[in-house]
């Protein structure tokens, strides 16, 4: 579904990603843990497109389709959804009108009519109790006056309604306490199936423990240093970072 082959992307100038190869298969869950200034955020960023990153040597390919010089709202309609670290208010607007026009712009790059309102509302009804959803916050307008755990839950009420094929968790736990964690990474775990893939970025083990992945890759200055299944996220919250970074010295 993904492939990413020896990318180097950056900022200003500033070279952060220097070298990064990962192949992500559907119905597979990546993490992609590190410390801070690793490039984890970056390379969110760069796979949705954020135009401030800018790639200067190697390539990003989705279902076999390089999008390297897509903008970000022609990588969202072709099936990649990010969610924000800190998700952005937008007063006036509801949850509900904010997800219709998304889903609706969607079809609409497919060359889809808008999806029926009754069909509509049927899906926001079934995702919303899916996620455990009072109704009443579907009226709120979007991630104005929410708490850390109703703006995550709301972006992961965005990822059921648009079913994206690829999802990118960027630090969803950040700031969340056990409760939201559990919710957040229930809801996640609902939407998971053979036909879409998660990629979930990280500093901590305990997320993992709700959303369990397939493989686990620590990324250190900018490169992926190492590759392993769960038990390496628990050896990660064990040991920390600098065994690692031994490690990548001797070799």
């Amino acid at each position: 579904m993904l492939q990413i082959k020896n990318l180097h992307a950056g900022v200003d100038n500033e070279e952060i990603l220097k070298g990064i190869n990962l192949e992500i298969n559907a119905g597979e869950i990546h993490a992609i843990m590190g410390p801070n200034g690793s490039g984890k955020s970056t390379l969110a960023s760069v796979i949705a497109g954020k135009e401030e990153f800018e790639v200067t040597q190697g390539s990003i390919s989705f279902e076999h389709e390089d999008i390297a010089s897509l903008a970000p709202e022609e990588r969202a309609h072709k099936g990649i959804f990010l969610s924000f670290q800190y998700p952005i208010e937008i007063p006036g607007v509801s949850v509900t009108n904010f997800i219709k026009t998304a889903i609706n712009e969607g079809r609409k790059a497919k060359g889809l009519d808008d999806m029926p309102a009754g069909e509509m509302l049927k899906m926001i009804r079934e995702k919303a109790e899916l996620l455990e959803m009072d109704r009443k916050f579907l009226s709120r307008s979007l991630n104005e006056g929410f708490s850390g755990g109703e703006k995550k839950r709301n972006e992961i009420f965005q990822l059921a309604m648009l079913e994206p094929k690829l999802a990118i968790l960027d630090e969803t736990d950040s700031g969340l306490d056990i409760d939201a964690l559990r919710i957040v990474a229930n809801g996640v775990n609902k939407i998971r199936n053979e036909k879409n893939a998660i990629l979930v970025i990280t500093h901590y083990q305990r997320l993992l423990d709700y959303i369990v992945p397939d493989f686990v890759h620590v990324l250190l200055d900018g490169k992926i240093v190492k590759s392993g299944t769960k038990e390496l996220a628990y050896e990660l919250e064990e040991k920390g970072y600098d065994w690692i970074k031994e490690e990548v010295k001797t070799v």
